[in-house]
């Protein structure tokens, strides 16, 4: 079985930060469909699909002014529910058996109730993608693997603003941690499983 198809282990795919306001500032042209087919994937495998987008509150009372990123999004105004740029960008869409996560910080455990959703469903595996790499990613893979989950980044589900984090975490930081498969390689390990 490839590395990162764990034997007896229920897997989720986790989708985190997907929304129209990040979405646009981040991906390329490409990277909505690589999704798309990674969601198809899942799904064709009856795998769990968990969305996880990061909104808060009018008012913004979880964002400290201690906390220089959200004070930054509480300042421009971003990311607050219900707004339409806060959602999860159109080209993608959760389907009614999805669960849908709202995280208040960076990571997707912290300020959610992710981590309750996922014993839940008995998931002890997950696959991630999202944006970006140096932050949801990068915080999601380190308390994840803290928490024993099995872990697989799907290297070309996530993107970043600075390539070379990107590069360096997808090939030398999240190794250590997580299998790294190509979308397309992640695909066919699930057709051959």
């Amino acid at each position: 079985m490839p590395p990162h198809l764990p034997p007896d282990k229920r897997s989720a795919l986790l989708l985190m930060d997907l929304q129209s306001a990040i979405v646009a500032g981040h991906a390329d042209a490409d990277f909505l469909p690589r999704i798309q087919r990674a969601i198809d994937a899942a799904r064709r495998v009856a795998m769990p699909v968990i969305w996880v987008v990061v909104q808060f509150r009018p008012g913004y009372p979880e964002v400290s002014g201690r906390n220089r990123l959200f004070a930054g999004v509480r300042q421009a105004g971003r990311l607050l529910e219900g707004d339409p740029q806060s959602a999860i960008h159109p080209a993608l869409q959760p389907q009614p058996q999805d669960v849908v996560v709202t995280k208040r910080r960076v990571g997707a455990f912290s300020g959610s109730d992710l981590d309750a959703v996922l014993r839940a469903g008995g998931i002890d595996a997950l696959v991630l993608a999202g944006i970006s790499t140096s932050g949801v990613v990068l915080s999601t893979v380190r308390l994840a693997a803290d928490l024993d989950f099995d872990l697989t980044v799907l290297r070309d589900g996530c993107c970043d603003a600075d390539a070379e984090a990107h590069r360096v975490l997808t090939e030398r930081i999240f190794p250590r941690q997580a299998a790294v498969p190509a979308i397309d390689e992640w695909i066919a390990s699930l057709a051959a499983a």
